[in-house]
């Protein structure tokens, strides 16, 4: 009998820069239900990958000095890499760089506009660039992108769209058919009374003013719009093609989970059905918006310094502690926080103490009271029936909350059967049992309970923390990890014997942890500030964008060296609206009473940027001389707080 297909994708990640924990954790969510599902017995298509068009693409690799291509090559493997470093069982990485892809994208673009539903026009309005939208002035916020709040750039061009408004009422329809198309129900309130019933707006679809993304095969140029080519990779990495798709699309499709973040919840429920609409495939059957996950109260930033990597916790706490961490501490709709204090607390409460210590008593009482033999349960006692019912129950539990992607609920669920298999240790005292022979079958009992409730929850742990896992299950010394083979209690076979009692997390000293954090952090900004790399060619600018640089006369008031950093110098300076705080990598040439006293040029509406401890508030200008020589620009006859222009 052929197993029931289910198909699940993340988002596509862009490649414009090294993703931080919050981008990664979408990625392990997908794939500890992707595990589940495997384990219940589906036949699972697991895809994740890279968006690698558009705009801003092709202005970083320009301010690099490098080819689109080679940009995105560099960051897409960044990108792969953690997704290897994270554990996760992805079964196809699609690239939108990919030929296969490209050239499905432009079929579609054809066929769109062959049958109507894509049309030649002319676009104005406001547009942004890091989100690479559109927008209508009713949409903006303060003159801001609603989305991201970033500056909108006035945008006049030749453009195709997409007729969108031609199917709002089949979507409503569907939605309206289909009540968990979108998920969490708050979402689903957000898409259809904030941008569906207003009225959809037919779609920008392609773009003029820059090349790095797929061509319009009959029109050279335009290339076509992030959004077409981004979405389509669903049906593309499948073996879509509108001339005859593949046996594996046939297969697979429709997709039956879309995990993709709120922030991008618009365009996945909204342009893309309509895009299948309009092809004639049918929809997904359920798009979930998780939540985001915040440092400590913040969105995580690069400018605000408050960026954690996968890679640097998995250095720190191991792959596992870390899939835990992201797993349980996203509440369902609502934002997760993570910080390296709470990282901490939660490894050693719960991995440590809760889990850690469960495992490592029961299998070195086994050994220490049975030679690890496993006894058969021969006297039970009415105290083992909670302890069963708990296990099991948390069994039942799991499997609601990975149906209705709960997941941290569904992990609460395990730990909760393994803080119940602790109590009753603490209700049964083994070490008591063991001093009376008369006992012994009763100690036999309890330690065979403890070591089926610990198997069940390994097994059931399998998704979150696979190499924990494998571990809890060496040591028992079985290979009875069915997902048949906790629905019941007694699976363990007695007779056989445990392995060696070997601790799964060791304790975390968190004073000494997050001091060698600290240290890193510091070293980290440090080097970054030494190793300014000169970056080839220089990206071209308007007069608007020039416009707003604010460069004014300030006075060194104070200069001092920073401790951390050899070439930094903390300067203290005027610039006629009070005193600031300026680091400056020219402490190579320039000592602190060279600078007191003199007027220099600042860059005063730069925003604050934390360099070895020290919030630098602006920059000062100099000039780059002879080779391995800089001097400040003095301008000691212009008045404090003068504008230079």
């Amino acid at each position: 009998m052929s197993k029931e297909k289910y198909y699940i994708t993340t988002a596509i990640a862009y490649t414009s820069r090294k993703p931080h924990i919050g981008n990664s954790y979408e990625i392990v969510l997908t794939d500890a239900i992707a595990r589940y599902k495997r384990m219940q017995g589906y036949d699972v298509f697991f895809l994740t990958g890279t968006d690698e068009h558009g705009q801003k693409i092709e202005e970083y690799a320009q301010a690099a000095g490098v080819s689109p291509k080679k940009y995105v090559d560099k960051v897409a493997g960044e990108i792969r890499s953690i997704c290897d470093l994270l554990n996760t069982t992805y079964d196809k990485f699609i690239r939108t760089t990919d030929d296969y892809h490209e050239k499905v994208v432009q079929k579609i673009f054809r066929k769109l506009y062959e049958q109507g539903d894509i049309y030649k026009s002319e676009y104005e309005g406001m547009y942004c660039v890091p989100c690479e939208s559109f927008f209508t002035e009713s949409q903006v916020v303060d003159g801001k992108c609603p989305d991201c709040g970033r500056e909108l750039v006035p945008t006049k061009e030749e453009a195709y769209f997409l007729r969108m408004s031609k199917y709002q009422k089949q979507l409503e329809d569907y939605i309206e058919a289909n009540p968990d198309f979108i998920y969490p129900e708050s979402r689903k309130k957000e898409m259809v009374n904030n941008f569906i019933k207003p009225g959809i707006q037919d779609l920008c679809v392609s773009r003029s003013s820059f090349k790095w993304g797929v061509p319009v095969d009959f029109d050279d140029k335009h290339v076509i719009y992030v959004w077409i080519d981004a979405l389509s990779n669903y049906i593309t990495a499948l073996g879509y093609d509108p001339d005859g798709s593949s046996e594996l699309f046939n297969k697979y499709w429709p997709a039956d989970a879309h995990i993709i973040g709120k922030d991008i919840l618009r365009f996945h429920t909204i342009y893309w059905p309509i895009m299948l609409m309009a092809l004639g495939l049918e929809l997904p059957k359920k798009v979930f918006g998780h939540p985001w996950l915040l440092f400590g109260t913040d969105k995580m930033s690069k400018s605000k310094g408050n960026v954690i990597y996968a890679d640097d916790l998995v250095r720190h706490f191991g792959v596992d502690a870390i899939r835990y961490y992201l797993l349980s501490e996203m509440p369902y709709a609502a934002d997760g926080s993570i910080t390296y204090t709470t990282i901490i607390e939660r490894y050693n409460s719960e991995l440590a103490n809760t889990l850690g210590n469960l495992v490592n008593r029961t299998v070195a009482m086994s050994n220490k009271y049975f030679g690890g033999e496993i006894l058969a349960p021969e006297a039970p006692e009415a105290v083992d029936d909670d302890l069963k019912n708990t296990v099991l129950g948390s069994v039942a539990t799991v499997e609601k909350c990975m149906d209705d992607f709960h997941v941290a609920d569904a992990l609460e669920a395990i730990f909760s059967a393994a803080r119940r298999s602790n109590k009753y240790i603490d209700e049964t005292t083994p070490w008591l049992l063991a001093k009376d022979e008369d006992k012994r079958a009763r100690l036999g009992t309890v330690l065979y309970n403890l070591l089926e409730s610990i198997r069940i929850i390994a097994v059931q742990l399998k998704p979150f923390m696979p190499e924990t896992s494998d571990k809890i299950l060496e040591q028992l010394n079985t290979d009875i990890s069915s997902y048949e083979s906790i629905k019941s209690f007694g699976a363990l076979k007695a007779g056989g014997h445990v392995g060696t009692a070997t601790p799964l997390f060791g304790r975390i000293d968190a004073e000494k942890m997050l001091e060698e954090i600290e240290k890193e952090t510091a070293v980290s900004e440090a080097a970054l500030e030494e190793k300014k790399e000169e970056i080839p060619g220089v990206a071209m600018i308007g007069i608007d964008d020039f416009a707003k640089v604010e460069l004014k006369v300030a006075k060194i008031k104070d200069c001092v060296p920073v401790k951390r950093a050899k070439k930094l110098l903390e300067l203290t300076v005027d610039d006629g609206s009070g005193l600031r705080t300026v680091a400056s990598g020219i402490a190579k040439w320039y000592k602190p009473e060279d600078l007191v006293g003199h007027n220099v040029i600042l860059v005063s509406n730069l925003k604050p940027a934390k360099l070895c401890g020290i919030e630098s508030c602006g920059m000062i200008l100099a000039a780059d001389c002879e080779q391995d020589d800089v001097k400040v620009i003095f301008v000691d006859d212009i008045p404090v707080g003068a504008k230079i222009r």
